[in-house]
């Protein structure tokens, strides 16, 4: 029977998004949680006894004692898998820190803390080399003692790290947490199990970042974990990714220039596919609009098509007002607030600060124009 283990990190329990209201963020962060309940079904389903967790299993250090046993409580829920955990940059093992807290309260029988550099029988034949991190950075490689750690000959060596395989000096030296690509080779490895990059990605034939299995940026295409199976001494891993993200993350682009760019938008937007309020977007806009057109821009868009989604963060820098004769007409005439329009409109053709200024209160002052009128109708 081969051995098989499930490679997961970067958990980040009790992540904060302050970009989010509180009542969106609690929805992530349960999504955090629950991915470790997919986690050990998927374990239970593909035959996986062990679990690996490379690092970050929380996001920081201070956290409430309900944070730190929600996970705990998770994977008490599958007995017959057991869960292998390293400090790392985010929850580095310091003299009574959380990971001494988590210990002396008692941990699950089936979970296992991992605080210091020392081989650890996974089962018969098979050893676990785990390199807890004691400090947020550190400049020597983590895996380093690896080379040398001692296990019987024949033994199937499995590391379980948390860093960067890139550096920017000799040997990466000035890059914190620093693990050598070479590794595997260096110690005879037959798998390196790594966390801290958030995407999914193979560094070499023995050698993956697993990913975090709940997407938490919109740059990074996350929300996976890896089974991998090993068949016996000096066997090559055969890995799996497969997908345990609950929430979809996307960032997307699009140029506006009249009405039906916008029409056209908003269907692209419903077309995304899934469950919509699983969704977040972060959506830049370039283009040119009328006011009338940009009106028509929030009210569709901002105001409308969000409502379906989850998140939709709307960059607009570039999207600029080219008001048109009919847009002025709407606003006004003739008199002080024409006058006014005009002026506006003269100083936002000329851009900078001042342009961008004055292109938002023409924006406004349109709007607040048409929300009048739209009163005395």
């Amino acid at each position: 029977m081969p051995l098989r283990l499930i490679h997961t990190s970067d958990w980040q329990i009790g992540k904060v998004f302050r970009f989010l209201d509180a009542a969106t963020m609690g929805l992530l962060q349960e999504a955090r949680l629950a991915a470790i309940t997919r986690l050990g079904g998927e374990a239970q389903a593909r035959g996986a006894t062990h679990v690996l967790v490379a690092g970050d299993v929380y996001d920081m250090e201070a956290l409430s004692t309900r944070s730190l046993n929600q996970p705990l409580e998770r994977m008490r829920n599958f007995p017959g898998v057991r869960w292998h955990l390293i400090p790392a940059n985010h929850d580095p093992h310091r003299p009574n820190g959380l990971w001494d807290q988590l210990v002396r309260r008692g941990l699950p029988e089936n979970v296992h803390a991992h605080l210091s550099r020392a081989p650890v029988a996974l089962e018969a034949g098979a050893f676990l080399l785990p390199a807890p991190l004691f400090h947020r950075h550190t400049l020597d490689d983590p895996t380093a003692w690896m080379d040398s750690a001692a296990t019987p000959e024949g033994a199937v060596r499995i590391g379980l790290a948390h860093g960067s395989v890139t550096g920017f000096g000799p040997e990466g030296t000035d890059q914190p947490n620093y693990i050598s690509p070479l590794r595997p080779q260096a110690a005879d490895l037959a798998y390196l199990a790594l966390g801290d990059w958030h995407r999914q990605q193979q560094i070499g034939p023995r050698c993956w970042y697993s990913g975090t299995p709940e997407p938490d940026a919109f740059d990074v295409e996350a929300g996976k974990a890896l089974l991998v199976e090993i068949d016996g001494p000096g066997a090559g891993p055969r890995v799996t990714p497969f997908e345990t993200g609950q929430f979809r993350w996307l960032a997307l682009d699009a140029q506006l220039n009249a009405r039906a760019d916008i029409d056209h938008l908003a269907a692209r937007l419903r077309a995304l596919g899934g469950a919509l309020d699983k969704v977040l977007v972060h959506l830049e806009v370039e283009g040119a609009l009328s006011l009338q057109d940009r009106s028509a821009f929030e009210a569709e868009i901002v105001e409308g098509v969000s409502a379906a989604l989850c998140v939709l963060r709307v960059d607009e820098r570039r999207l600029f007002p080219s008001p048109t004769a009919e847009d002025l007409d709407r606003i006004d005439r003739g008199g002080f607030v024409r006058a006014a329009a005009e002026h506006l409109r003269t100083l936002a053709a000329g851009g900078g600060a001042e342009g961008a200024l004055a292109a938002e209160a023409l924006q406004k002052l349109y709007v607040e124009h048409m929300k009048l009128e739209a009163g005395r109708r």
